[in-house]
């Protein structure tokens, strides 16, 4: 029996999610930042809400991610995304809340997962991507897949997910192979050509 592949998204997907969200309300920066970590890092929904000031160096974007079962792996903020937490930290600075938890809703309360699914789907329906059930683990998804398409490094992608086995990552090959079957069908049918 073939397992149901995961569904990730495609660049032009993933531009389409976050480039509508420009830096202009602390709401829209919120979500920019919660869909640029989890798009370029492949947390779970728990870990970036876990995820505290004092886990991140801000120097170096070193992170330190609180996984399952109680386990810690290292994963690395790009320039680009630690200036988004900076400057969403100072837009929480202005609104007054005091606690450590980096993502927050608007009230200063801690977000649960719900609320980060309910994000997820409002935007993936205001920028159209109606065809695709998205959702938080969908980013997880597309990030292994576009690491593991351009280091070729089944190991690497395990290490950044904080997956135990091997097996658990061996997933995202067969992306990779449904992505190459539907390119060398299309090869002769004029599909696959530029």
């Amino acid at each position: 029996m073939r397992k149901k592949l995961p569904e990730v998204l495609n660049e032009a997907e993933q531009a389409r999610l976050v480039d509508q969200l420009h830096e202009n309300s602390p709401t829209k920066l919120r979500k920019l930042c919660l869909l640029r970590v989890m798009l370029d890092c492949g947390l779970r929904a728990a870990e970036v809400l876990a995820l505290r000031r004092q886990d991140i160096d801000w120097r170096t974007g070193r992170m330190k991610v609180h996984g399952k079962g109680k386990k810690e792996r290292i994963s690395w903020l790009n320039d680009d995304n630690l200036g988004l937490l900076k400057k969403w930290l100072e837009a929480r600075r202005r609104l007054r809340h005091q606690n450590d938890y980096i993502f927050v809703r608007m009230d200063g309360r801690p977000m649960q997962t719900r609320n980060l699914r309910s994000l997820f789907q409002w935007q993936a329906q205001k920028v159209g991507l109606v065809d695709k059930h998205v959702h938080p683990h969908t980013c997880r998804h597309t990030f292994a897949t576009d690491l593991l398409t351009k280091t070729r490094n089944l190991r690497l992608v395990q290490k950044a997910l904080g997956h135990e086995s091997i097996a658990t990552t061996e997933i995202y090959l067969h992306v990779q192979d449904a992505e190459m079957e539907a390119a060398l069908k299309g090869l002769r049918n004029g599909e696959g050509e530029e």
